[in-house]
């Protein structure tokens, strides 16, 4: 409506022209779109056409539909908040060195360290370091690490945890004279243990190549709900939201300010370009599936994973996981299963209602066999555990 008001006005102060412009070809444009959209939008149950974004809320000001985004440290088995995260898996490989030093200092090379790029080059000097012990065992010099090495100060010193590595593998930190200097200076000497023993230091070298960071992962939360009217209502918590609530009010209002000269002129391009900058803002989602029953299936995923977890998180809910499904969005949209598409890029962000529906035709098999599927579609534990949605 605005888009077409503002059209409306700039026709009345435009003056005729000759012939056709760039102008009026992009107003022809918007023309069509407009119509296009007043027809869906007239053919549609829903009139407004709108999809409305849920309100962030701080945890307290009333009932929110996940108190948080929550994960799991795979070390530990314990549950963080996100503001918890990073500091619960530092802690955790922190504790860790008590059990198993050469894991540990592995796992804080690739976990404390964020510059991916130094990290493999401090990783891989090291493993030449290594190789070089296990090509030329008998030349004491490959044995040795200068400490004040340039390389080593570079590529080595500078990453948390190596010091740790090279502690745990053999090496023992000794001062030995320099030639032509007058002070020792500090070295990493590999002991005669370790070296005695080339292939574990290979297998050790192997493992530190070949880790990856450690990161906690996403708790799905996974809820049952009672069939529920309030079924398509999402009130969310902040950390769904990359911005603060003061932060959304602002984008909100400077929005709203700037409807009437965004609307002006706007081909379908510019909008979806638009649209794709929102949903950058969200990291999260957090999805409903309602099921044949109406009773209501949720869990919380990254905005950036795609729909194969979506099917895979609902099919370990059912009771007869080996039966194909459908997953339908609002304004019936199919969603599938091998679809290489994110939840952000289908719109489903911050959050989403679905329906679920079994295969019509494998429906149509079974009664044709003369049996009846069975009508509790969520396994038993589940079912238990069903809350009324507030």
């Amino acid at each position: 409506m605005a888009a077409a008001a503002a059209l409306a006005r700039l026709e009345q102060k435009q003056p005729r022209s000759r012939g056709p412009t760039s102008q009026d070809s992009i107003r022809n444009q918007v023309r069509k779109e407009l119509q296009a959209e007043a027809t869906s939008s007239s053919s549609s149950p829903d009139a407004s056409g709108t999809k409305t974004v849920p309100e962030a809320k701080e945890e307290g000001s009333g009932p929110l539909a996940v108190t948080g985004v929550y994960f799991t440290c795979p070390l530990t088995g314990a549950t963080l908040r996100r503001d918890q995260r990073d500091t619960g898996i530092k802690e955790a490989i922190m504790s860790h060195f008590t059990k198993d030093p050469v894991a540990a200092s592995i796992m804080k090379i690739h976990t404390f360290n964020r510059d991916r790029d130094r990290v493999k080059l401090g990783v891989d000097t090291i493993a030449k370091y290594l190789d070089n012990i296990h090509l030329h065992p008998e030349e004491e010099k490959y044995r040795k690490i200068k400490l004040q090495n340039k390389v080593f100060q570079e590529r080595i010193n500078c990453l948390e945890g190596t010091h740790e590595f090279l502690e745990a593998i053999g090496f023992q930190r000794v001062l030995l004279p320099v030639p032509d200097q007058e002070a020792p200076e500090e070295f990493y000497v590999l002991s005669e243990a370790a070296l005695a023993q080339p292939e574990s230091l290979e297998r050790l070298k192997e493992r530190l190549v070949g880790a990856e960071p450690v990161r906690a992962q996403l708790d799905r939360q996974r809820r049952v709900f009672r069939p529920s009217a309030r079924a398509a209502q999402f009130d969310l918590p902040t950390d769904f939201f990359n911005l603060s609530i003061e932060e959304l009010k602002r984008e909100q209002r400077l929005r709203s300010e700037a409807v009437e000269r965004l609307s002006v002129l706007r081909t379908k391009a510019m909008r979806e370009k638009e649209e794709q900058r929102e949903l950058r803002k969200y990291t999260y989602t957090l999805l409903r599936v309602r099921l044949p029953d109406g009773c209501l299936l949720q869990g919380t995923f990254y905005a950036r994973e795609r729909m194969s977890a979506l099917y895979q998180f609902v099919r370990e809910s059912l009771q007869s996981d080996w039966l194909p499904f459908e997953l339908v969005a609002s304004g019936g949209h199919k969603l599938v299963e091998g679809e290489n598409l994110a939840f952000n890029e289908c719109g489903l962000v911050p959050s989403a209602l679905l329906t679920f529906s079994w295969d019509a035709a494998v429906l149509e098999d079974i009664r044709a066999a003369g049996t009846e599927l069975d009508s509790l579609v969520l396994k038993p534990e589940l079912l238990e555990a069903m809350e009324k949605l507030s």
